[in-house]
This record gives structure tokens, C-alpha cells and sequence, in this order.
């Protein structure tokens, strides 16, 4: 019988399914270290929410433990690189809480304008302030979201009920989705700054989120702005915050998450204009019965049935469909990697074409791969082949493939066309012998480029000299060119060129910036790709 360990406190609607399906489990709350490597040596499965941490010493040698169960959408407490090397199944419910988030985001914005909490201290104290307590209606304001994944489009419907008006940053939105949704979207965060009364993010945190609003950025915006937070501590810079507050160019702050967690001391708590919650986004009876069932069906349907869905550091493929396709889901993942940094515009639609051999293989997947990629790329975070479809749908993009076993120049070929708010973007890519990506077309400009590491695409002249000056660039900065290939769309020199450097070292920007400086040169993007042989976590 399958053993089952609860590591977070469940709801008791999802303990009781877990009594009634036919399973072993246990609670063991409050576990780390030592402890909980032990305590996982003795079960199947885990259900956790965020507290545990499973790290990869939690994990090493662990031959026993086959799934884990994250009732949330977040994994950033579950290590997946460990996960996956020691043959674990991580899955998450990323549904379960997006209204309870999004109702909490309206909750602290209403209680900022309407000076709910010191309103109700001041009764406790035996007070009666009305005219002190004087706020704002939120009827014709403008609220600015950052993110506009599930819980920012809620939040934009709630916005919209209140009578606001929404601005919006999201680069992966297109503008036909925007307007769907009445929001008058903004190419940068930058530009967006001046425009609205209250600010609300709802992306994850990584090295592109971290202090995405810190000093400057406040400096920029509307004096007496409002800041809210439930999406990730870290977004805000804590300090900019309070001296934000300080100065008075903030009128308010909201927050329900911190950069550590559990947080019990803060310059900001007991500031006015400060309304702070112990990370109760997804703490509803409501979002916790749903997230507890589905985490708990999710790890029983897994261990009693074999059944995979809503894993994030693995597909559902069997290992014969998976060895028969790796090379060419690698090879479409890697595009979507390099699509989404080759062009930072809004994309409504992507088109997928196969040609030759691969259009008598499973397409659709390879396709999955492709957009698992390029939301990888957009988002920052890991997004598995078996979210990526559905999470595209839910940006409004429109995805299409065509399938032709006409071989042409090689045995097998896909292209990519993607249409942006900016024009129109196309890859091109197949298989040298078994293993080995490679990038052939780029915007109709043949040429063949290794689809791994840190890339330097550049557009220039095709005239003498140009290359000799990039090789003094390479070698002013000390790195070193490990390939350079390059790709015209005539055989006459004088048209415009791609050339595409293959580095040893990750380049500054100003490096990039250098090369500009380049007459020639017509425009500079760095991009970073997996090394070769590297696979994302749902394909290892």
C-alpha cells in the first residue's frame, strides 16, 4: 500500500480524501534538515504547501519517494533539479487559489483607501475620527498591474466592476488580448510609471522581478501612489518603500508577502499608510479545500493509477515516445528559448511547420515544446510541456501547425513565424546527426549556428571588415569566440547579414553596446541557451 506524508498543514477536506483513498498517511508538520530526509526515506509521496523546504540534501539518495504535491502554484520551495535527478515527479495546482489571491489584492486595496485598519484601532482606543479617516474613492482611478497571467486578468474583471481604469505591463500580452480585456497595455514598466494611482504585481520572482520597483522607480511615479503585494516578496524593494513612505511620495503601502518568510519585523509595520498580512492570498477555506483536494488526487491518481498530469519537471510521454522525440523537443524548445529573447514584442500568434520526416512524428508535442520555451523565456520560470498550450490560450495566443512529409533541403525542418505587435519574426531549425539542434533560418537568412549557450546574434553589412572588428571587441572584453556563423539572403555581398557568435563567457551588455558602435553593425541581441546535452527538468 502507498504511504503518503502531509508535511504542511491540509485542509481537513483533503485529509479526508486522503482517509478514504485507499492509502497509508501521515502529518508530520513542521519538519527541515536531518529530520525531514529521514522522514521522506519512509514514504511514496508528499503533499506540502510553502513552508517545508525540500532542498537537494533533503533529497540525495533518496531512492523511495516518487511524487510530490505542491498544493499551490508556487515550487520555489521544492528544489526540482534534485527532484528530477533522483527520479521524483513534482506537480502543483496552479488554479486553485487565483480568485482567493486576486480578492486578496482588492482587500488591501480597499483597506489603503479606505483607512480600514487605523479606522478600527482608533474605535478599540475609544476613538471617534471620522473626519481624520477621510479616504479615496477608487471609482475613475487607475489601477497599474505588472503581470497579467491568471490572478492579473481577475484583477483586472474586479478593477473593472469598481469602475477603474486599468493599465497594464505585461511583454508577453498580445494587444489583441488587451483590448479583450478593456486594458490599455504599456511596451515597458518604465513608461507605465506615471499612469495610475494604485500598483499591483503579479509575476513570480527571479533575477529580472527582484527590486523591480525600487527607488527610481517610485521617484517616477504619481505623488501619493498606492503599492500592493501578493505576489512574491522581493518585488519591492523594502527599504525604497519606507522611505518612500517617509518622503511622502507614497501614499500607501499594502503588502501580504516579504522577502523572508515567516516575517515578524519590518521598518514598515506600524507606519502609517501600512496595511500588512502574514501571506493570506491563498488562505481561504474556499482556495485551501481546493488546492488540498487536487494536490492530494494529484499524488493518488500518480501512485494507484500511474496518471501524470500538472507535473513541472516532467511530461506525461511514455519512454518510448520520449526517446523516439528527445531530439527534436529538444530542438523546439531551444527555438521558443531563443524566440522569446529575439524579440521582446507582444506575440498574438505562432505558426509551426514541419517538413520532411519529423511530419510523420507526434507534432503536437514537439509544438508543447516549443511554447513550453518560449513561456520558460518570457516568464521566468519553468513552464512544463504540459501547461504550456493551455497557459498560451490564457494569453490569447493562437497556436497553429502544419505538417507536409515533403522533404525538402534536409530530411527533416521546422520553421516558426511568430506575429508580433512589432511585425513578424521566423526560425528555422533542424537535427545534424542524432543529437545535435541546430538553427538554419532566422528571418530568411540561411545559415547554420549551434542552438546552445551564450549567443551574440548581430545584423550588419556584409562588407570587408566587419568581423575583424567584432574579433578586436571579443578580445578588448577577454572572450573567447568558440563559433561564428553567418547567413545572407543573397550572394552578393553589400546586403544585410546575420551573424551569429557562439561565446565562452556570458557578455555584458555593454558589450553589446560596443558592438553597436559598429557603423556597420545595424542591431546587437545576447541571447542564453541551455549547453548542449542539457535538457529542461520535465524532459531529463
Amino acid at each position: 500500500m502507498a504511504r503518503i506524508v502531509v508535511l504542511d498543514n491540509l485542509s481537513q477536506d483533503g485529509l479526508d480524501l486522503l482517509k478514504n483513498a485507499g492509502v497509508e498517511y501521515e502529518e508530520r508538520i513542521g519538519l527541515k534538515g536531518e529530520e525531514l530526509r529521514q522522514t521522506l526515506l519512509e514514504f511514496d509521496g508528499a503533499i506540502c504547501r510553502s513552508g517545508v523546504k525540500i532542498t537537494a540534501d533533503v533529497l540525495e539518495g533518496n531512492r523511495r519517494l516518487k511524487a510530490i504535491a505542491r498544493a499551490g502554484v508556487g515550487v520555489d520551495n521544492i528544489d526540482l533539479k534534485a527532484a528530477t535527478k533522483n527520479g521524483i515527479i513534482v506537480m502543483n495546482t496552479p488554479g486553485g487559489n487565483t480568485i482567493s489571491t486576486a480578492e486578496q489584492t482588492f482587500a488591501l486595496i480597499l483597506a489603503l483607501s479606505r483607512n480600514t485598519a487605523p479606522a478600527y484601532q482608533s474605535l478599540i482606543e475609544g476613538r471617534w475620527d471620522r473626519k481624520k479617516f477621510t479616504g479615496h474613492q477608487l471609482f475613475g482611478k487607475t489601477l497599474g498591474i505588472i503581470g497579467m497571467g491568471r490572478i492579473g486578468q481577475v484583477v483586472t474583471r474586479f478593477a473593472k466592476a469598481f469602475g477603474m481604469n486599468v493599465v497594464a505591463y505585461d511583454p508577453f500580452l498580445p494587444q489583441a488580448r488587451a483590448e479583450e480585456l478593456g486594458v490599455k497595455l504599456f511596451d515597458t514598466v518604465e513608461s507605465m510609471l506615471p499612469e495610475f494611482d494604485y500598483l499591483t504585481v503579479h509575476t513570480p520572482l527571479n533575477d529580472q522581478t527582484r527590486n523591480l520597483i525600487d527607488a527610481p522607480q517610485i521617484a517616477k511615479m504619481k505623488k501619493g501612489v498606492c503599492l500592493i503585494n501578493c505576489a512574491r516578496g522581493g518585488i519591492y524593494n523594502m527599504d525604497a518603500l519606507a522611505e518612500g513612505l517617509k518622503s511622502g511620495q507614497l501614499g500607501g503601502v499594502a503588502l501580504d508577502v516579504y522577502p523572508e518568510e515567516p516575517c515578524t519585523s519590518s521598518e514598515l509595520f506600524g507606519m502609517p499608510h501600512v496595511v500588512c498580512t502574514p501571506h493570506l492570498g491563498a488562505s481561504t477555506e474556499e482556495a485551501q479545500t481546493n488546492v488540498a483536494l487536487e494536490a492530494v488526487q494529484l499524488v493518488i491518481d500518480y501512485l494507484t493509477k500511474g496518471i501524470i498530469k500538472q507535473a513541472v519537471n516532467f511530461s506525461s510521454l511514455d519512454p518510448e515516445t520520449l526517446n523516439d522525440l528527445r531530439s527534436w523537443l529538444d530542438t523546439s524548445y531551444r527555438l521558443g528559448l531563443l524566440a522569446r529573447q529575439v524579440t521582446k514584442a507582444a506575440i498574438s500568434s505562432c505558426k509551426l511547420c514541419y517538413k520532411g520526416d519529423i511530419g510523420k512524428k507526434n507534432t503536437q508535442l514537439v509544438t508543447s515544446a516549443f511554447a513550453a520555451g518560449l513561456l520558460t523565456a518570457a516568464t521566468g520560470s519553468d513552464v512544463s510541456i504540459v501547461s504550456a498550450i493551455p497557459m498560451m490560450a490564457e494569453y490569447g495566443i493562437k497556436v497553429v501547425q502544419e505538417t507536409s512529409t515533403e522533404v525538402v533541403d534536409f530530411s527533416s525542418l521546422m520553421t516558426v513565424e511568430l506575429t508580433t505587435d512589432k511585425g513578424m519574426v521566423s526560425l528555422g531549425g533542424t537535427i545534424f546527426g542524432n543529437t545535435m539542434p541546430r538553427l538554419i533560418i532566422k528571418d530568411g537568412l540561411r545559415l547554420e549556428a549551434y542552438l546552445d549557450g551564450h549567443l551574440a546574434l548581430f545584423e550588419h553589412k556584409d562588407v570587408p571588415g566587419v568581423i575583424g572588428k567584432v574579433g578586436s571587441i571579443t578580445a578588448k572584453y577577454n572572450m573567447n569566440i568558440a563559433r561564428l556563423s553567418v547567413g545572407r539572403s543573397a550572394s552578393k555581398p553589400g546586403t544585410v547579414t546575420l551573424g551569429i557568435l557562439s561565446l565562452d563567457s556570458v557578455p555584458e551588455k555593454s558589450f553589446a553596446d560596443e558592438m553597436l558602435q559598429i557603423d556597420e553593425i545595424e542591431s546587437v541581441t545576447l541571447a542564453e541557451l541551455p549547453k548542449a546535452g542539457e535538457y529542461p527538468a520535465w524532459m531529463a
